[in-house]
């Protein structure tokens, strides 16, 4: 494993937004300005915009909140946090081991090297100014009680980030949280068992915080962050643990009542209901007027059939024309 030590406290220097010179950075750790300069450039292919001025030395172009351990400890067990600046997945830290940690165990990162959406997309994450966070969760009832299991964690996210002021913030089937028709965050979930023994579920989540535009240009489709639709600073730690609580919180409760008594929730957040749609299912499309979830977790969309069910998969869900 590299050691990022170096790199993460010249991050941790510069988050105050002052300028800092190579010679003081170099004397408070210890190392020479031209490793200083090469640490970086390292720093800036991860997304940091950290910029220089002669005679007055490095900065960053915005403030940023660091994770830290003992503030995300309100909200969660201490022993079941697992803070990583440096990763290459949330979701694949936690899958490689199951089996060695408790149901609740969370992992957060500032920087995802290897970050991933649905379907292996590559999720973009730059250090810092989103939420990389994943959970595993032990789900007793087995691999079938988590059929639709995104939609609550949708429900959960969506409802925690109206707390934080984001008003028109809505859910999109099967795992993407939107405003105003752009993406805010996404959710993969994955999972492992046998049949008939508990299912083994990582729940991750990218969540766009204050990403700028200049990072975000690799994204193929309307984004949006929190700091843009709320007009304000988030704090981050308090973002992250409140999510936790929020996840937690939800799960448990799905572990009592299913998917079914989340339909109405679920329903009152949807981005698409009575709104015309474009499912694309393989090479075909289906066009038609979404009518929310039902009990299972299946698309309704009133089609020129009548009203049809929709089951994830490979279904790839649109805003019609």
């Amino acid at each position: 494993m590299k050691d990022y030590t170096s790199k993460l406290d010249i991050i941790s220097l510069l988050a105050d937004n002052q300028f800092h010179s190579g010679e003081h950075i170099g004397s408070v750790l210890g190392i020479s300005r031209a490793a200083v300069n090469n640490h970086i450039k390292v720093i800036q292919s991860w997304g940091l915009d950290v910029f220089r001025v002669q005679g007055k030395g490095y900065c960053l172009a915005n403030p940023i909140e660091l994770l830290d351990l003992e503030k995300l400890a309100q909200y969660a067990e201490q022993n079941l946090i697992k803070l990583i600046p440096i990763i290459d997945s949330t979701n694949q830290y936690l899958m490689d081991r199951i089996g060695d940690i408790d149901s609740g165990t969370v992992c957060l990162a500032e920087y995802q090297q290897q970050g991933r959406g649905r379907r292996g997309r590559k999720w973009i994450s730059p250090f810092g100014s989103n939420l990389y966070l994943s959970m595993y969760w032990r789900l007793d009832a087995g691999l079938a009680a988590a059929m639709g299991l995104s939609l609550v964690v949708g429900i959960a996210i969506a409802e925690t980030l109206k707390a934080f002021g984001c008003e028109s913030v809505k859910v999109k089937w099967p795992n993407d949280i939107y405003i105003n028709d752009k993406k805010l965050a996404g959710i993969l979930v994955e999972m492992t068992g046998q049949t008939g023994d508990a299912a083994h579920i990582v729940i991750g989540m990218g969540l766009n915080v204050s990403m700028t535009e200049s990072v975000g240009q690799e994204i193929d489709q309307p984004w949006t962050n929190i700091e843009k639709e709320t007009s304000s600073i988030v704090e981050r730690n308090e973002l992250a643990g409140k999510l936790i609580q929020a996840l937690q919180d939800i799960l448990n409760e799905y572990e009592l009542v299913g998917l079914a008594g989340f339909k109405e929730r679920w329903n009152q957040l949807d981005n698409y209901t009575d709104r015309e749609v474009c499912l694309i299912i393989g090479n075909n499309q289906v066009k038609g007027v979404a009518q929310g979830i039902h009990e299972q977790g299946a698309l309704m969309v009133k089609t020129k059939k009548g009203l049809q069910a929709f089951i994830g998969g490979e279904i790839s869900l649109r805003k019609g024309n």
